[in-house]
């Protein structure tokens, strides 16, 4: 194939690929959504709810329909290029982006390259193939090999559709740019939606005492009309007397008439300290936790509720931007705020989970390479693993429970040095660990790999 109609096919490639494999359709479906996918990457990606892997629409069982004229079409292009399908192995000789034979070898990315390639790499040091193989590292797992192909077509695939952003930079840019928008839009529902719940609570709030004072109101009026009719009753009787007193020298045998010894309103009831007493009413519709997670620094493989108060494992890898502050490959979460001075306590309900860590880290703690977690690292936590509790010391010190808590409660003092463990349930101390804090400190969560969330909860005073 020259290098016209590769241009020419690239184009046609594109639109013949699959977005989940990357790869050209093999049986492809197609969705009441109009997105297609092959039938077995379709399979793969459906989570318990059935949507699309691209718009996240809902389908019914058995809403996807084979794309046979897409078929057609993908087996022909297969059949006359020699690109070939990327579920099969692509040639060795051959760039499995533009179909060029592979003329360079990228010292940086160690990866050889064709001529078009060029644009690509054109800040690295290229070599001719015969001088980089010396350079070459054959992988020593040929699974990661065959990871870090699959991601180099997935980056490919999506510089292609960004037709006027080819360089890896902007592409960052687009899939950050697009992560932000879419916590932006989650943080503008949640405010929403807690605004309009105490908006509701407030007018509730309001209707009530309205309602009351108008009750006094007409209660007060009412003593008042029949007080005035009783007195004009009186009047006319008085009167009466009054004629045959001038006869019998009767006297007059009632009380002369007053008001009640409350005719005014309550005005203390109704307005008095009324800031305090609204907000005392809708305490209930309030939710106070010491502690919510910090989704940025969650690691893919992890899923935050909406409040950000619950985390538990994830069944796919989500698609989350990769920053300096998130944990990958270990799975953990940190706290969304630090603390460098204070007493501060929370709570974490662990339930029946059969595998869990609870403490606190350094805000330099690892967090893009696995680790060993231990107080010489920079994390003092507590955990179960196969059922032992341990304390991770250097030396791994098992701690002795009698009773398997729920509830664990954390309570860290960096004036002091120390953070302790304790079972919130029966108020028992389990362990305190102890260290001269130098550096901000942050909460530290890692769930372990089970389905049942981790939940955090509000706790009284620290004592």
């Amino acid at each position: 194939m020259d290098e016209d109609t590769s241009d020419d096919a690239s184009p046609l490639k594109l639109g013949l690929t699959c977005p989940v494999c990357l790869s050209i359709f093999e049986d492809p479906v197609v969705l009441p959504c109009s997105h297609s996918f092959c039938r077995e990457c379709l399979k793969q990606s459906l989570c318990p709810v059935k949507t699309c892997p691209l718009c996240r629409k809902l389908f019914e069982e058995g809403g996807e329909t084979s794309n046979r004229s897409l078929r057609d079409v993908c087996e022909t292009f297969n059949k006359y290029s020699n690109w070939g399908s990327g579920h099969k192995a692509a040639g060795e000789d051959t760039c499995t982006l533009h179909g060029m034979p592979l003329a360079l070898y990228c010292e940086k990315d160690e990866e050889p390259v064709c001529a078009d390639c060029v644009s690509l790499h054109n800040t690295h040091k290229l070599w001719t193939l015969k001088d980089g193989v010396p350079l070459c590292k054959v992988p020593k797992n040929p699974t990661a090999l065959h990871s870090l192909r699959t991601e180099l077509n997935r980056t490919a695939w999506w510089k292609r559709g960004f037709r006027l952003q080819r360089t890896p930079q902007m592409y960052m840019y687009a899939l950050s740019s697009y992560s932000t928008q879419y916590q932006a839009g989650e943080a503008e529902k949640q405010i929403k939606a807690d605004f309009e719940r105490l908006h509701k609570a407030l007018v509730t709030e309001e209707a009530l005492r309205l309602k009351a004072l108008a009750t006094e109101e007409e209660q007060k009026i009412a003593a008042i009309k029949e007080l005035v009719e009783k007195t004009d009753k009186d009047i006319v009787t008085l009167n009466k007397l009054i004629e045959s007193l001038k006869k019998e020298m009767a006297q007059w045998p009632h009380d002369d008439p007053q008001l009640s010894d409350d005719p005014l309103l309550n005005m203390g009831k109704h307005i008095g300290a009324l800031s305090f007493k609204i907000w005392k009413s809708i305490q209930d519709h309030v939710q106070y936790n010491p502690v919510v997670l910090d989704p940025n620094t969650a690691s893919p493989w992890l899923c935050l509720n909406a409040d950000l108060t619950s985390v538990k494992e994830s069944s796919e890898r989500l698609a989350v931007p990769e920053t300096r502050e998130r944990f990958d490959p270990c799975v953990f979460v940190l706290g969304a705020e630090g603390y460098t001075s204070g007493k501060h306590r929370w709570d974490v309900i662990v339930g029946e989970n059969a595998s869990w860590i609870v403490g606190v880290c350094k805000e330099s703690v690892v967090r893009k390479r696995k680790f060993t977690i231990s107080t010489n690292r920079g994390v003092w936590c507590i955990g179960l693993h196969k059922g032992v509790y341990t304390a991770f010391t250097p030396e791994r010190t098992e701690l002795q429970v009698q009773q398997r808590p729920e509830r664990i409660r954390i309570k860290l003092d960096i004036d002091k040095g120390e953070v302790s463990f304790w079972d919130g349930e029966a108020a028992k101390h389990l362990v305190t660990l102890k260290q001269n804090f130098d550096e901000k400190i942050f909460p530290f969560f890692g769930p372990g790999l089970q389905a049942t969330p981790m939940i955090l909860t509000s706790s009284v005073a620290f004592i």
